[in-house]
């Protein structure tokens, strides 16, 4: 008979053996952890390897990512598409099995985790997400929302700032459909965490109101299982169980040692480990019984099957909130969505209303978010600065399980983790605020966000200098070109109504990440037709085009087209003409046809100038070495924003200034 110490010594030993083959890995903890996943996958987790998305199954997210072979392993073991093949290649070019659990990639996995911590924050989001769908849609005698969040974290993620922030909100929600399971070995890649990490993490989760299951025996499957089963019980809070340890459990030699956290354990060592665990078979090679008691194909695809009769029956008594689920959980916009914000587009720019951009994002969220019941916003304690709490916004509490805003608390970093995990959760579209200089805080969050493409929003107000007062720490110079830097990220920086309204439709469209960059400071609505009203949509567009042929370029974003118009206009009654090109966001641009792109930015007119308030190298890819870019190359300082921006050249008179120069080296140059 199979028993249960054998079938975590699978796990260990395939990791064992995939880590030995790549010459690279983390071994440690896939054998420490075994025995923990072996109880939770065979005896707890809900899930179907035939359908990893079906809506329904429990989460299970890996934030300890560098254990990736534990993952791997047991999606190879419970039967997943994940083969003996696909192992061997662990961290090899193009393989299901990354170095770390990486989303899209390998079926079965929730989220994309390496940066500690993040996982834990990605976690917080889906069980926020369970949680307001479950009240949305469930019914008397029709739970079609039911399902946990399973964490594993180790040391490392513990340490992490992130933990705090998002640990402290789950809390204060009371999550209780979250587990944490606490990898606490205490060893991390300098040794033992000792020296270090001395925190009581029982008492530090009591304190932020989770239910917590203390020294639990991490290789006593009968603990576990009595640990999980209490946390299960738990529903007005998350559960956290702290299980103790021994990394590299079975090595002769390094075991409960840091050797073991991120090396292979070398073939001698394996070969001990193989003699202590009794695990007499040849590397990548299971038992025949050992791979029918992990296999749960049957069991899953009995417990989708079930789900998919009472959905049936679901659809029979309540069709609107089952097509409603439906459409939400393929990702669909609902109809009449097109109609709507073409109608929000026309009407602001109809209204030339000069404001700011932040306040016209509100405008567009009071306007169409009734017709998104997907959306869930939030900000980072400034709603009312970021103008992101709209007059439907309903904010969720543990007293009010079906809200659609969040108040996270100055928690940037938390905040964008969970959102991440509320897209990657299905049936949400979430955005949230904060000022853009505070982007900083998040960006590692932000950067998963692009390499998983997930569908967040990501409002940054207070955009520029012309943010003024506040002075230089809150005033953004590098922030805006640093978010252009991210592969895979949108960033949006509008100049009025219009362009506002389309930033937000484009973001809610696209299949990504996205950033909308607001100004504080009231900005002036500009002149366009039709086409021009379309053509925002393409990221880069001619706003304003002189009465002769134009001899120069300006482009600009946000704030500074403004400036870019009226220093044109000043232009063309000296007989020098000038265009203007707005361009709201640069990534949408650069995938327009090069017809399109050629016919807003003309090769013949090599004599350009970029005008944006912040580090200005990246605008040297447009204005070509021929060019120019008004930029900011210093720290800002404190004083009224109109002040600011003329102390650092955001003027007309400064854009006059440098087209004249500009002209005047070409025909000096031509003499």
């Amino acid at each position: 008979m199979v028993s249960r110490r054998d079938c975590a010594n699978a796990i260990r030993a395939l990791a064992m053996d995939a880590v030995q083959k790549a010459n690279s890995g983390h071994p440690g903890m896939p054998m420490g952890m075994a025995d923990i996943a072996e109880v939770l996958w065979r005896n707890f987790l809900k899930f179907n390897p035939k359908n990893p998305n079906w809506p329904d199954r429990d989460r299970f997210v890996l934030s300890n990512g560098h254990g990736a072979m534990l993952h791997s392993a047991l999606l190879h073991l419970t039967g997943f598409e994940v083969s003996i093949t696909d192992l061997k290649q662990f961290r090899q070019l193009r393989a299901k099995t990354p170095g770390h659990p990486e989303y899209g990639d390998t079926p079965g996995v929730e989220t994309t985790t390496g940066p500690l911590g993040q996982g834990l924050a990605n976690g917080v989001g889906m069980a926020i997400a369970e949680q307001i769908l479950a009240t949305t849609f469930n019914r008397e005698g029709f739970t079609i929302v039911d399902h946990r969040t399973y964490v594993f974290v180790g040391d490392g993620d513990l340490m992490e700032g992130i933990s705090h922030e998002a640990c402290s909100l789950a809390g204060t929600l009371g999550l209780g459909k979250l587990v944490l399971i606490y990898d606490d070995n205490g060893i991390s890649i300098d040794g033992n965490v000792a020296g270090w990490f001395t925190d009581d993490t029982p008492q530090r989760f009591a304190a932020y109101g989770w239910h917590v299951v203390a020294d639990v025996d991490g290789h006593d499957a009968a603990a576990v299982q009595h640990a999980l089963e209490e946390a299960q019980r738990i529903t007005d809070k998350p559960s956290i169980i702290c299980c103790k340890t021994i990394i590299g459990y079975g090595a002769p030699v390094v075991a409960g040692d840091a050797v073991a956290h991120g090396a292979p354990l070398g073939e001698k060592e394996v070969a001990g480990a193989r003699s202590i665990l009794n695990w007499p078979h040849p590397p990548f090679e299971i038992p025949d019984e050992i791979y029918a008691a992990w296999n749960a194909r049957e069991k899953g695809n009995t417990l989708e099957s079930q789900w998919i009769e009472l959905f049936k029956k679901y659809e029979h008594v309540h069709p609107d909130l089952a097509k409603e689920f439906l459409r939400r959980q393929k990702g669909l916009l609902p109809d009449g969505w097109q109609t709507q914000m073409q109608e929000l587009v026309a009407s602001m720019q109809e209204a030339h209303e000069d404001n700011a951009t932040r306040k016209f994002s509100l405008k567009c969220l009071n306007a169409f978010a009734p017709l998104l019941p997907e959306l869930i916003g939030g900000s980072a304690d400034l709603s009312g600065s970021n103008c992101t709490e709209w007059s439907g916004a309903n904010l969720l509490t543990p007293d009010n399980r079906d809200g659609n805003y969040i108040e996270y608390g100055v928690r940037e970093f938390a905040m964008t983790g969970i959102i991440n995990g509320m897209a990657l959760h299905r049936g949400f579209i979430p955005f949230a605020g904060t000022f853009l200089v505070f982007s900083d805080y998040a960006r590692n969050a932000l950067r998963l966000a692009a390499i998983m493409q997930t569908h967040d929003i990501f409002i940054y107000s207070h955009d520029s200098i012309g943010l003024g007062e506040d002075g230089p720490t809150h005033q953004p110079i590098e922030q805006l070109p640093s978010l252009r830097i991210i592969p895979g990220l949108d960033v949006w920086r509008p100049c009025d109504g219009p362009e506002t309204a389309v930033a937000w439709q484009q973001a809610i469209e696209h299949n990504g990440p996205s950033c909308i960059l607001l100004s504080r400071q009231k900005l002036a609505h500009q002149k366009r037709n039709a086409k021009q009203l379309a053509a925002i949509a393409k990221g880069g567009y001619i706003l304003w085009e002189p009465p002769a042929k134009a001899e120069v370029i300006l482009i600009a974003t946000g704030s500074e087209v403004a400036i870019a118009v009226t220093g044109a206009q000043q232009l063309a009654t000296q007989n020098i003409f000038v265009r203007v090109v707005s361009m709201p966001c640069c990534e949408v641009f650069k995938k327009q046809p090069q017809e399109y792109q050629a016919a807003v930015l003309p090769q013949h007119i090599t004599k350009r100038i970029a005008i944006e308030t912040a580090i200005p190298d990246y605008w040297y890819q447009f204005v070509g070495t021929d060019g120019k870019v008004i930029g900011i190359e210093q720290f800002g300082t404190s004083a009224p924003g109109q002040e600011v921006f003329k102390e650092y050249g955001f003027t007309s008179e400064n854009i006059i200034n440098s087209v004249h120069q500009l002209l005047h080296v070409e025909q000096t140059h031509s003499s």
